[in-house]
């Protein structure tokens, strides 16, 4: 098989929004920033280390927000998370377990949609 991983997402966020994106994906989330390249830094966005792979966010002249594509983000504890989200006013929408996982959607600051799984331990 040629495909052996992923080495990152990326969701489109508007231009000059990075603070919000660090308060939402590093403040609230918890992921680590990553620094951008050099010859990638100009064109503006914030990267993040999410495990094994990476999420970036890149500058989309025309944003518009991801309504249904979203990222799934296993989480360790949901529950802190949810709290956090609702204390920064952003909406948490629940959804019915899939197989082994609780899960709540919620949107970025710029209206992509997201996905946060807590494992069932048991």
């Amino acid at each position: 098989m040629p495909v052996i991983g992923i080495d990152h997402v990326q969701l489109a966020m508007p231009a000059a929004h990075e603070d919000a994106a660090r308060r939402f994906y590093g403040e609230i989330l918890g992921l680590k920033e990553l620094p951008k390249p050099a010859d990638l830094a100009a064109r503006g966005g914030v990267w993040f280390s999410c495990g094994a792979v990476q999420l970036h966010l890149g500058v989309e002249k025309e944003f518009k927000p991801a309504l249904k594509a979203h990222p799934g983000l296993v989480v360790d504890q949901l529950a802190p998370l949810i709290a956090a989200l609702t204390e920064a006013g952003h909406n948490v929408k629940h959804d019915v377990p899939i197989a082994g996982f609780t899960r709540i959607f919620t949107d970025d600051p710029f209206g992509n949609r997201i996905e946060l799984l807590e494992p069932i331990r048991g």
